[in-house]
């Protein structure tokens, strides 16, 4: 065996389905599920039922956080497109503002660049923005960074023709983040058979060998690495309408260190991607105390029926993986220790100022 300690690490990209959906997962058991797979903090998506989108469902998401949360917290509010003007309110609360793009409907779905420019503007620049951008609409939210001078960062970028995009505008100057979720990482297109057809639906989409190989040829080019958990049934997964998405928050850093093991990476490059960069980016703050402890060399196989997510199923289902987070102590107590959660619903702590009005 050979232990490390980690910091606590940071997951800013997940979907805990409440309000609304909670047999898919809830704050109770996404963050439990946090906590098994080392992430002491994570962000919380605004794509709930109703989504958050004004002070009321922003209320409500950190009042349910606050009673059923196990780890530390933050909730995004999602862009809408008569909200501009009203959400900066909460920015200082908030953990972002999220913008789709692509690839969504309802009350989130932004279609008119007027709307973006809207949300750009006014959103406060010491506030993140994330972005769900893909292709061309990718390429005209980095125009955005550039015309408004501010920060945004770039969620689940999956495609060549993407990271170097981003790459030259780095160059460039222009203040854009990234991240790369794991299923890009190791898996494509190629996989999906084996997954299964509705298993194996995600947006972005499972690409092809060429883009995974350019995401890992442009590793210095991703500042973050996140798990985008987005969990479903399998009932619903291997129904006639499959919704998108996987979960990952208890896979992501075991396939991160069987990668180190295989000279892909380095435990350095995982640290600076899932906490020196996420803190930084989000300005996120310390959490006193914390830490995970993981042995590098323990081998183990992937099951769905093992992990504390609600929807008990993975895309990486049967994986052998080498490392295993062993215990994680978090503000100094034993959150998670040898396969069981020890922190209770309410344990989590939002890591921004609450006080809204």
């Amino acid at each position: 065996m050979s232990f490390v300690r980690l910091p606590g690490l940071i997951d800013v990209h997940v979907h805990l389905r409440e309000p609304g959906a909670t047999h898919k997962e809830d704050w109770d058991s996404g963050t439990a599920a946090a906590l098994a797979g080392g992430f002491t903090l994570v962000l919380a998506m605004p794509n709930t039922q109703p989504p958050i989108t004004d002070e009321a469902t922003f209320q409500e998401a950190l009042s349910l956080a606050a009673q059923k949360a196990r780890c530390d917290y933050a909730q995004y509010v999602g862009a809408g497109p008569d909200n501009a003007k009203s959400l900066p309110s909460l920015a200082k609360w908030a953990a972002g503002l999220k913008m789709y793009l692509d690839q969504t409907y309802g009350p989130l779905r932004l279609d008119d660049m007027r709307i973006w420019m809207d949300h750009v503007e006014n959103w406060p620049k010491e506030s993140p923005i994330v972005a769900h951008a893909e292709g061309r609409t990718l390429a005209a939210m980095i125009l955005m960074a550039e015309l408004f001078d501010r920060p945004v960062h770039i969620a689940h970028v999956s495609k060549a023709e993407e990271i170097l995009l981003i790459r030259k505008a780095k160059e460039k100057g222009i203040a854009v983040t990234c991240e790369v979720c794991p299923h890009h990482l190791f898996l494509s297109e190629e996989d999906a058979l084996l997954i299964g057809e509705g298993r194996s639906e995600v947006r972005p989409r499972l690409n092809s060998r060429e883009d995974q190989r350019c995401l890992w040829e442009n590793l210095e080019v991703i500042d973050c690495f996140a798990t985008d958990h987005a969990p479903h049934t399998l009932s619903e997964k291997d129904g006639p309408n499959p919704p998108p998405g996987f979960p990952g928050l208890e896979t992501i850093l075991p396939l991160l260190l069987s990668a180190v093991h295989q000279g892909k990476l380095s435990l350095e490059d995982v640290i600076l991607r899932l906490y020196t960069n996420p803190k930084k980016i989000f300005h996120l703050p310390d959490q006193p105390d914390t830490w995970v402890e993981v042995d590098t060399d323990q081998e183990w196989v992937i099951q769905g029926r093992e992990l504390y997510s609600r929807c008990a199923w993975t895309p990486f289902e049967g994986r052998r993986v080498k490392g295993r987070v062993q215990r994680v102590v978090l503000r100094g107590q034993t959150a998670y220790e040898a396969g069981r959660v020890f922190a209770w619903p309410g344990f989590g702590q939002s890591i921004r100022e609450i006080g809204l009005s």
